[in-house]
């Protein structure tokens, strides 16, 4: 299986400066490439191709020795194959009829990752195995770079990809044949409820907490947005305000990372199967304002059930939770959320009066009462498991 590896960096000021440099010059690359295939086709109804471009790398790099020429090769037709999959993906959306939404150039801020597509070519991780007590990754034009490896990395390295967030630069290694890691199994299966008040509800009456990193950084948030909103544009003052937002909102997707990754480790460590409601989270939180002639209702209620399923972050929860599945043999299964909220887990009767409050679900038929989330888990893992039973006879 394929897997990928994240870690810190601890470059120097000079090596820093370097990345920096590399990062923008490849972000260069991308919009003089992108703005030669704008004005072939304008002007000559020609389509410039990946193949065209990656062809011309050569005089670019040999009229530009101190600039373009200091980078990897690979790494700069890394970038160019960028640039092709977002066209291939552009000409996708015109043939299925969706907004087509043409590529863009990359402004500063826009263009945050380089990738040198083989280990050895522009690269190489682990460029002194001889250090007694550190790990470092060397890049051309930048040199060995220290790295916080606070975990092995296990499989053959194919790909890296240095990446700039904030004021932290980070190394992502994606290696192939990586063994996978069965757990003993447990023998148990449980339904998960997906929510606001608790993140994960499970079958079983296990609530497992929403932590709301968003809420508790709220304050903090609004105050350094106000004082980024005062500054001149262009000025040096607001990129430090810039800076300041940027470092609240990447310490709360930190955050938000590490607590999905331990609430589904625990999952995956108790469970041999977990039932989860197939969420379109996109639909769910799309804004109820409406048009002018059209206006939402209740658009303010809505605004804050978005801010809050967004702060919970279900979507990042499920995709860790399948990743985590798979390495573990686990198995995982996603159904239709319809109606599992509504509909008694006791008698099957389904009616929005059912559920009486956010918390608490009593049916109007046979008077059946529970915790609102444990009934609707109880659906979930039903309907997984009838899914089970119809997949393993057909």
């Amino acid at each position: 299986m394929r897997r990928s590896f994240k870690f810190l960096l601890r470059p120097t000021s000079k090596q820093a400066a370097a990345l920096a440099q590399c990062v923008e010059e490849h972000r260069q690359l991308y919009n003089a490439a992108l703005e030669h295939r704008r004005t072939a086709y304008a002007r000559a109804g020609v389509s410039v191709r990946y193949a065209d471009q990656s062809a011309e790398l050569k005089h670019i790099r040999g009229d530009d020795p101190g600039g373009q020429g200091r980078w990897s090769f690979s790494s700069q037709q890394a970038t160019l194959r960028r640039l092709d999959k977002a066209f291939r993906a552009f000409f996708d959306r015109v043939k299925a009829g969706r907004t087509p939404g043409y590529p863009r150039f990359k402004g500063r801020g826009w263009f945050d990752s380089v990738e040198w597509p083989k280990d050895g070519d522009g690269c190489r991780w682990d460029s002194q195995p001889e250090h007694p007590a550190a790990t470092y990754v060397r890049l051309q034009g930048v040199g060995h770079v220290r790295v916080h490896q606070h975990r092995p990395v296990k499989g053959r390295v194919k790909t890296i990809v240095v990446k700039r967030e904030g004021n932290r630069w980070y190394v992502v290694l994606s290696c192939d044949e990586v063994p996978a890691e069965p757990l003993p199994a447990t023998g148990a299966v449980a339904g998960i409820d997906m929510g606001v008040a608790w993140l994960v509800t499970t079958s079983g009456g296990e609530h497992l907490a929403n932590p709301r990193h968003l809420a508790a950084t709220a304050e903090r948030l609004a105050t350094a947005q106000r004082d980024l909103a005062r500054k001149k544009r262009g000025s040096k003052r607001r990129r430090k305000a810039v800076a300041r937002v940027a470092a609240l909102h990447g310490k709360v997707r930190r955050q938000r990372l590490d607590g999905a990754h331990k609430t589904a480790l625990a999952l995956i460590r108790n469970y041999d199967l977990i039932v989860h409601e197939d969420l379109s989270i996109t639909n769910m939180t799309r804004s109820a304002s409406g048009t002018i002639e059209a206006p939402g209702r209740n658009v303010a209620q809505k605004s804050g059930l978005n801010r809050s399923i967004l702060d919970a972050g279900w979507g990042v929860f499920l995709t860790i939770l399948a990743h985590k599945a798979e390495s573990a043999g686990r198995e995982l299964i996603a159904v239709n959320p319809a109606g599992t909220s509504r509909t008694c887990a006791r008698c099957g009767h389904c009616a929005k009066e059912n559920r009486v409050t956010q918390a608490e679900f009593a049916c109007t038929a046979c008077g059946h009462a529970a915790h609102a989330d444990v009934n609707a888990a109880v659906n979930v893992l039903r309907a997984g498991l009838a899914l089970r039973r119809a997949a393993q006879a057909a």
